[in-house]
């Protein structure tokens, strides 16, 4: 069974383009590195400086083999210097799917 990563992070509104350009320049290597299976960014309605990212993996060892990565330390390194908060991040697996 997949692991589901859910990344909550709140940027300084001015730093959302910085933001959403790394994000772009990287999206393609982080979603073809071994094991990652499935890759979203969402937006809140609301508060435009709030993203989640949204991710499937293999197994825990392919998230953290991910997160020991060059890749993960070049692109968090960017990343977390733009927060205006602390990130939250859960993983998490499907118990259920409800159709209609």
């Amino acid at each position: 069974m997949s692991l589901i990563r859910v990344v909550r992070m709140t940027f300084r509104p001015e730093e959302v383009p910085a933001f959403l350009e790394n994000f772009e320049a990287h999206k393609s290597l982080i979603r073809n590195f071994p094991g990652c299976q499935h890759l979203e960014l969402w937006q809140d309605q609301d508060k435009k400086n709030i993203f989640v990212t949204y991710s499937h993996w293999e197994s825990e060892e392919a998230l953290n083999q991910y997160r020991d990565s060059q890749l993960f330390k070049s692109v968090w390194t960017s990343t977390k210097a733009l927060f205006s908060e602390k990130p939250q991040a859960w993983s998490t697996k499907k118990l259920q799917e409800v159709g209609k």
